[in-house]
């Protein structure tokens, strides 16, 4: 088979991880040396680092968390200005392009995506694509009292895509969804509700999920928890694993405090040729499939992510596959509800088939935005030991808002172009909204959760439905205590549970029944 040259390629991955202790300054990671030692790492993966290095044109860097969402990282270190630029002056690249992405979880397999269309059209010779948070060393440093510094003034011109779309709205932000510790929940109570499940029988299979994933992690040389749990310990609440949010205790959640960086370099055929990249480097782009969900409350069915499902169906019928001709596998796992829904829409039983090849969010690191980056990383690296094979990575960022799926072997492709994702966004654009409700009313619960501080119930979110519509609202002020203690209340299972909305002035206060 005759290869077009201009065929997009992988060909070089690296991670880094560091467990730095506090103990001196001049040893801590930055965002900035953690992103470049995993790019020294990928240039020399790909056995042509001087060639490769010669020929980046663009260089793109996944949005920080400090960048994100202010107050997920200590302040007082500072950072970069401009983070792509900053990483090119590192390595000594000076790019055509420096890009600093939006805002989610998906942008690691998002910008494969994209820089793969660039590369097959010609608008891009050699792309470097990296990440990195050193989120556990901000903290390390505020608990320790060392002082750190991080900030880098860069010359030269970035392109900052900025935050990205809004992914809630409002109503929801103004009665109680808003955090993913409080957003997440709500998917995970009411797929719960849908399959039938006690809640102690679906504490158990969450937990038995994430025993596996820490398994695998425990085996990750880039994993920051590389620590095998079981499920019993994973089930059973204690000092070290303690409630955080209905169902979720500490360890179900994925966990920030890593310092990690990983990166990738794409490029087409006829220029790895050039640059003497050896074939048993290369690994393929297939297929992919991308969409963007409807703010939360507004989606059809929250037991369900159409996102996740198109996707997933739209990349691998791009592929040309099903999947029983996938044999590896890394969902993003940041809540155990969304590796569940990835494994229904795909027909796999995660109890035979792994889902993880770094260990997930929680036990390998949830690296920010970046951590699909890790996954890919992971993802080349097995394929290149199990050649001619398929694997399939799904991003997934906001509160299963944006999905972004690649599928990825070192066979190469028949033909290829690039995927137009505009039909997937159209079916899930598809799907009909809930009218929502701004009013008094009285409902029944169709979802929910309860947020602990110290293990004491602190605040709550309730879904309810009406015979109209649908009503997001937060406990009543006038009895926040009481309506807290009713809804936490082990004899009872929230879901399906009476509540009385009160409705002032665009907020939506409930009282549970007695």
């Amino acid at each position: 088979m005759t290869l077009d040259p201009s065929t997009p390629v992988l060909i070089g991955v690296g991670q880094a991880v560091d467990h730095w202790d506090g103990s001196t300054a001049a040893a801590a990671p930055s965002p900035q040396s953690l992103m470049q030692r995993a790019a020294e790492s990928a240039l020399a993966d790909t056995g042509a680092a001087e060639a490769v290095r010669a020929a980046i044109d663009v260089v793109t860097v996944v949005r920080h968390f400090a960048d994100s969402a202010p107050g997920m990282v200590p302040e007082g270190t500072g950072g970069c200005d401009k983070p792509p630029l900053g990483l090119a002056k590192r390595l000594g690249i000076a790019p055509k392009r420096a890009i600093y992405s939006i805002v989610g979880g998906q942008s690691p397999q998002s910008l494969v995506n994209e820089f793969a269309a660039a590369i097959h059209a010609g608008e891009a010779r050699c792309v470097l694509l990296s990440g990195s948070e050193a989120i556990a060393a901000a903290k390390t440093a505020a608990r320790k009292g060392v002082a750190l510094d991080w900030n880098e003034a860069i010359d030269g011109e970035m392109e900052d895509r900025g935050l990205g779309p809004m992914l809630l709205d409002r109503h929801e932000l103004k009665n109680g969804i808003g955090a993913p510790i409080l957003t997440y929940p709500l998917f995970e109570n009411a797929l719960r509700a849908r399959l039938g499940r006690s809640k102690a029988e679906h504490m158990a299979e969450m937990s038995a999920l994430w025993a596996g994933f820490s398994a695998v992690a425990a085996k990750n040389p880039y994993a920051q928890f590389p620590k095998a749990m079981s499920a019993d310990y994973l089930a059973t609440p204690s000092d070290g694993n303690y409630p955080v949010a209905d169902p979720y205790l500490k360890w179900h959640v994925a966990q920030d405090a890593v310092n990690q960086g990983a990166a990738v370099i794409l490029t087409s055929v006829r220029e790895a040729e050039a640059m003497g990249v050896p074939r048993a480097r290369w690994v393929f782009l297939h297929g992919s499939g991308e969409a963007m969900d409807k703010p939360v409350s507004l989606r059809t069915d929250l037991s369900r992510s159409r996102a996740i499902e198109v996707s997933l169906k739209g990349a691998l019928e791009s592929a040309g596959k099903t999947p029983a001709d996938i044999a590896h596998y890394d969902i993003y796992s940041c809540f155990p509800v969304a590796v569940l829904l990835a494994a229904e829409a795909l027909g796999v039983d995660w109890r035979s088939t792994p889902l993880t090849l770094t260990g997930g969010l929680p036990f390998s690191g949830g690296a920010g935005n970046n951590y699909s980056m890790h996954g890919i990383t992971a993802m080349v690296e097995t394929l290149r030991a199990d050649p001619g094979s398929y694997g399939l990575v799904l991003a997934n960022g906001g509160f299963l808002s944006k999905e972004a799926v690649g599928i990825y072997s070192t066979s190469a492709p028949e033909s290829w172009s690039p995927v137009d994702h505009g039909p997937m966004q159209a079916e899930v654009d598809a799907q009909p909204s809930p009218e929502r409700l701004e009013e008094d009313a009285t409902g029944t619960i169709e979802s929910y959760t309860i947020g602990y501080a110290k293990g004491v119930p602190a605040r709550a979110v309730v879904i309810a439905r009406t015979d109209k519509g649908r009503i997001v609202a937060r406990p009543d002020d006038a009895d926040k205590p009481g309506q807290l203690a009713a809804l936490a209340d082990p004899a009872r299972d929230p879901i399906g549970r009476t509540v009385t909305i009160q409705h002032t002035d665009g907020v939506n206060g409930f009282t549970v029944a007695a």
